[in-house]
């Protein structure tokens, strides 16, 4: 369920230089890196789905992986100097991280690159209440 801004979850200082000022976590030190529970990774700050745990796939970078999202939960924008992808959410364009292709990791060959302070895990057992 999406959050209307009004509603939005209260950011910690941490959670807020990531997702607002687009920082970025030292790798393996994440939460989600090494995680491997089964239902939905959510955006921290305005709850809309971003990632299901089968999409979620040991990159070796540090930071937690993705190889698909959501459908329309991933807003995509280049960075300035054009090297880069940013992903933002969707719905409050908070800062997830970057996402790369042609790494030839996984079968999709993507690679979301996330950091754990910018999502929120919700259990496969929670969603079917």
């Amino acid at each position: 369920m999406k959050k209307n801004k009004t509603d939005w979850n209260k950011l910690s200082n941490e959670e807020a230089h990531v997702i607002l000022n687009k920082g970025t976590e030292r790798p393996f030190t994440g939460e989600y890196n090494d995680f491997k529970k089964q239902g939905v990774f959510i955006c921290r700050q305005c709850e809309q789905a971003l990632y299901k745990t089968s999409d979620k796939f040991d990159s070796g970078c540090g930071w937690p992986s993705f190889d698909d999202e959501i459908p329309e939960s991933i807003k995509r924008i280049p960075d300035a100097d054009g090297r880069r992808v940013e992903i933002v959410c969707s719905n409050c364009d908070g800062h997830l991280g970057h996402v790369f292709k042609g790494e030839q990791l996984t079968s999709k060959n993507v690679r979301h690159c996330v950091n754990s302070l910018s999502i929120k895990f919700i259990s496969t057992l929670n969603l079917e209440k």
